[in-house]
């Protein structure tokens, strides 16, 4: 059971290993573009393309979707980027329904834990592989891998990385699961934090933030939706960005401090000042800092907002 690309990696994973595949789970089309015309989810784009079978129910608690599993006689559910499920389902397969979730649990239970984990600074994440339960990303741990962060990686980046050691992972646990005298371990419930849907007010830079906050921010949400700003009452996305001092300010925040076609742009922050080096005026392509200061005559003095 998936819907977004991060559970490709996973699928394949599993037809590669032999695991027998009965059917894919994914949520109708969706109205997508310019022109809302209907597309499909990139696992069933997948599952298509291996002649898998399909299953798109409308409503997850509808009798006829649970008819459909029950006839399939799964072993156990593999979720991945899907949904929460009712517990008719999750409660379905003897081996149980195995989640994989891109933190390390009970830290960034949730919609976003790789965004989060950027934001926040931290210098690791990894994945959890776990039975689900009713209470969501609250299930017993199968197994964990963790991962250094760089500094400079961003979202997509992250995301990709971890689909990649997640599908590992989800092959592993489908083995450990299989033994007799494996026991899964309950989660300490007392460290957990969560890591929420990411919202618009989320996004918008504050720029009396220090730099370092601000580069976190931007890298944790790059490049979808991406951070932003406004420039002569235009929203600007940025989505990269690097930290040139640490040295504190008392006001100014947001303002262009250098604005150079050959050196950038650079901002000040309420510690320290950030050069921008990828951007996007609203309606406009994503370029460099020196070409969005050529372009639109960018001067110091002015301000993002």
């Amino acid at each position: 059971m998936g819907n977004d690309w991060f559970a490709i990696p996973s699928l394949k994973a599993l037809l590669e290993n032999d695991f027998n595949v009965t059917a894919v789970v994914t949520s109708p089309d969706k109205p997508q573009g310019r022109g809302l015309k209907l597309s499909p989810m990139p696992v069933k784009t997948f599952a298509q393309e291996r002649k898998l079978p399909i299953l798109s129910p409308t409503d997850l608690k509808s009798a006829e979707f649970l008819n459909q599993l029950k006839k399939l006689h799964p072993d156990a559910i593999v979720v991945v980027a899907f949904t929460i499920l009712p517990e008719e389902i999750f409660s379905l397969p003897p081996l149980g329904t195995i989640n994989l979730h891109p933190s390390l649990l009970p830290q960034y239970r949730g919609a976003a834990p790789i965004q989060w984990a950027l934001i926040n600074g931290d210098e690791e994440t990894g994945v959890t592989t776990f039975v689900i339960e009713k209470k969501v990303d609250a299930g017993k741990i199968i197994l964990q891998k963790k991962v250094i962060i760089s500094p400079d990686e961003a979202y997509g980046e992250l995301s990709e990385r971890l689909s990649k050691i997640g599908a590992d992972a989800l092959v592993e646990s489908l083995n450990l699961i299989q033994q007799p005298d494996f026991k899964p371990l309950p989660q300490d419930n007392s460290k957990s934090s969560k890591a929420p849907k990411i919202k618009k007010e989320d996004c918008r830079i504050n720029w009396s933030n220090s730099a370092l906050k601000i580069k976190n921010l931007i890298r944790g949400l790059s490049p979808e939706p991406g951070a932003f700003s406004t420039y002569k009452d235009k929203i600007v996305k940025i989505f990269k960005t690097e930290t040139l001092d640490e040295k504190s300010h008392s006001d100014g925040f947001g303002e262009i401090i250098l604005a150079s076609d050959k050196g950038g742009l650079a901002v000040k922050t309420g510690q320290g000042s950030l050069r921008l080096l990828s951007l996007q005026l609203e309606g406009k392509k994503i370029i460099s800092g020196e070409e969005f200061v050529r372009g639109y005559k960018v001067k110091t003095g002015e301000k993002f907002i």
